[in-house]
């Protein structure tokens, strides 16, 4: 299936592209969500009519997710957990408690714009994670997991 990209999508291309991709993943995601269209030569003339208005529209939201991400940047999270004598957590602290806490900072943040490189976190300690809050803004953001007391 061939579609016209509508907004810059990750590991897939940029706003106007035409790429070739599975027809499941067209069908159940892209298209329903408004990120892409069928490459039919009226949709093509159509999307080139409002290229301009797509393009701008691109541009406020990356502007508005650097802002966010700026604030996100400032932030210091701390998350108290219960956990062993050894450092071992009782259970995890995974992208939805890390999403409560920095939208309890003032941030709202969603899980799944959470990256764990390296899964759910299991002990105690300082971690970076990736926060992915447009294709082109990734901010690193360093965590603390302590124990709860």
């Amino acid at each position: 299936m061939e579609v016209i990209l509508l907004e810059k999508i990750a590991n897939l291309g940029n706003l106007g592209d035409r790429v070739s991709i599975k027809s499941g993943y067209g069908r159940n995601y892209l298209v329903p969500q408004g990120k892409a269209v069928p490459a039919t030569a009226a949709k093509i003339a159509e999307f080139e009519a409002r290229r301009a208005e797509l393009e701008k529209t691109a541009l406020e939201k990356l502007k508005i997710a650097q802002v966010r991400g700026n604030e996100i940047a400032k932030l210091a999270i701390v998350i108290a957990h219960k956990a062993g004598d050894e450092g071992r957590l009782f259970g995890s602290v995974g992208t939805h408690n890390i999403a409560e806490a920095i939208t309890a900072a003032g941030v709202p943040v969603e899980k799944q714009e959470i990256r764990l490189p390296h899964g759910a976190i299991r002990h105690i300690g300082d971690y970076d994670i990736d926060i992915t809050v447009h294709t082109d803004v990734v901010i690193t953001m360093p965590i603390k997991i302590v124990a709860e007391a």
